[in-house]
């Protein structure tokens, strides 16, 4: 599938589609963005194949992945409060999968939008725990068995 996106999000998805033959390069392209702090791209990235398997097994799992990102979007623009909103409704939507799911060890993740949700309520949303100096990293998705593929 070709990108709609626009110019930089469809180059972060086609280097990516010759790198794996295994996970989609939407998928991949995530990681990328997110590890980058170019958290609105990983979410945009990710939209395709999330508007693309509505319905599926994996919708909420993309659409909780989304959501995480976008929680780092307004933690960059000094929204707190609508950041610790979508971390709540991205661990909904992760925490209806196994621990590892599409290569991922889900607990890594949600425990990250915990300690990050954690932070902003103690402060009483006064202080933004994210900083761009130590910034949140997600490992890329590997294989390890054909049970945790879907």
């Amino acid at each position: 599938m070709k990108s709609k996106k626009s110019p930089r999000i469809a180059d972060r998805i086609e280097k990516h589609r010759s790198t794996s033959s295994f996970w989609d390069p939407h998928y991949l392209g995530y990681f990328e963005c997110f590890n980058e702090q170019s958290y609105y791209e990983a979410h945009d990235v990710l939209e395709e194949l999330w508007l693309e398997d509505r319905g599926s097994a994996e919708a909420n799992f993309y659409k909780g992945l989304i959501q995480f990102a976008g929680a780092f979007v307004h933690l960059q623009k000094n929204r707190l409060e609508p950041g610790f909103r979508l971390f709540l409704l991205a661990e909904n939507n992760l925490s209806q999968y196994e621990n590892r799911y599409q290569g991922l060890n889900l607990s890594d993740i949600l425990l990250i939008g915990k300690e990050y949700r954690n932070r902003l309520q103690i402060s009483e949303f006064k202080l933004n725990p994210w900083s761009p100096q130590h910034p949140p990293q997600l490992a890329f998705p590997t294989f390890q068995s054909s049970s945790e593929i879907s």
